[in-house]
């Protein structure tokens, strides 16, 4: 279990690092609420984005969607409902919800599925 945390902790730096490479400020990371968890939480202009990042060295697309199944999307939503509530400063901001895929075989290195779910 220790060296699954390493590795997920060391593919959440890498997507942080790459949102930052893109102008996007890191807000957050790990925000728990009581109802989940978001990894990363970044902004840019009016763009607030929730950001589920899954290291999959052995992985597939069909993997990921398992891994981003209904119940954790409504987590990640519940939470990001959460961090909005107690910063308020980011109300009118536009929210994305977003998959960075990390070491992923087929793909770039560091995946990003922009707007990979939304609350409807």
């Amino acid at each position: 279990m220790k060296g699954t945390k390493i590795i997920g902790d060391a593919g959440e730096e890498r997507a942080a690092q790459f949102y930052r490479e893109r102008g996007f400020e890191i807000v957050a990371r790990n925000f728990r609420s009581k109802r989940g968890e978001i990894d990363i939480i970044a902004q840019k202009g009016e763009t607030l984005v929730f950001a589920e990042v899954k290291t999959l060295p052995g992985g597939n697309f069909e993997m990921l969607a398992h891994e981003l199944n209904s119940t954790k999307r409504r987590r990640i939503i519940e939470s990001a409902k959460c961090f909005l509530q107690n910063h308020r400063k980011y109300n009118n901001n536009i929210v994305r919800f977003d998959a960075v895929v990390v070491d992923m075989p087929g793909v770039a290195p560091v995946y990003l599925i922009e707007n990979a779910f939304s609350e409807n």
